[in-house]
């Protein structure tokens, strides 16, 4: 890719990359380090402080290092993230039937793994949905890696691997399984993102979700304009904010799931 008259590499991939260890004179391997306790500390400060506070001394600091001793163990940043991306998707609990044994699961390091329950491929897809869903919001950097990277490690390649078996146990032809799951991706994707972002939003000014929502509402009461809304969010029910975004989340991969049967009918 060309800008101006200067050529922009491809990045590269710590999945596709061969590491190189640091050889400057004087360099010694750090003591106390690894890649977990590395990749663990760059995941608490993303999340304390997102992609826009993190960088590679901020987390020396955070480890009580220099930034060279974590070059020893990771060549880039954008290496880093990739790490923290796919110990992210480590966090997601799948359906073990959809996965096989338990032994295989856990050979992926920091995969978790719901005990074996012969269930249909509905209340599969509804559990690989929903795990999907709370990571998303539990990581408010992560939507915007999963868009940065190609998000091919180990976890994501079991996450992945799970959600074709799913589908493919829903009977789809072969044909149509990928089409199906970008259905159900993108709308967790972004159903997870908005709603991480508002948790966010109202970490950062100290209120709770529901505080914000009812000084919203209470804002555009007496609009006009905001008429229709407000009797389809009364009809809608729920107490609270999270009470919303459940039945509204539940519903809408209901409706998913009902097109898919539907589809795979016809």
């Amino acid at each position: 890719m060309a800008t101006g008259s200067r050529t922009v590499p491809p990045r590269s991939s710590v999945w596709l990359s061969e590491r190189k260890t640091p050889k400057r004179k004087g360099d010694q391997q750090p003591v106390g380090l690894d890649h977990l306790k590395i990749v663990a500390a760059t995941m608490r400060l993303l999340d304390a402080e997102g992609l826009s506070g993190f960088s590679m001394r901020r987390l020396a600091a955070e480890l009580g290092v220099t930034a060279m001793s974590v070059y020893w163990y990771v060549e880039t940043k954008d290496h880093l993230l990739e790490l923290a991306l796919d110990a992210a998707m480590g966090e997601i609990a799948l359906p073990i039937e959809a996965v096989g044994s338990a032994e295989a699961v856990g050979s992926i390091e920091g995969l978790e793994y719901a005990p074996a329950e012969p269930r249909d491929w509905h209340e599969q897809l509804r559990q690989v949905a929903s795990e999907y869903r709370r990571v998303l919001v539990r990581h408010p950097w992560l939507p915007a890696l999963l868009g940065e990277y190609l998000n091919i490690g180990p976890n994501a390649v079991v996450f992945n691997n799970a959600a074709l078996a799913v589908m493919r146990n829903s009977g789809l032809p072969d044909d149509r399984i990928t089409s199906a799951l970008a259905l159900v991706y993108q709308f967790v994707y972004g159903f997870g993102t908005i709603e991480g972002r508002f948790i966010a939003r109202c970490r950062a000014a100290g209120v709770t979700q529901d505080e914000l929502f009812h000084e919203m509402m209470g804002t555009v009461e007496d609009r006009m304009e905001f008429d229709e809304a407000r009797k389809i969010m009364e009809a809608r029910g729920g107490t609270t904010v999270q009470e919303m975004q459940d039945r509204d989340f539940t519903f809408a991969l209901d409706l998913a799931i009902a097109g898919i049967e539907a589809l795979r009918d016809r």
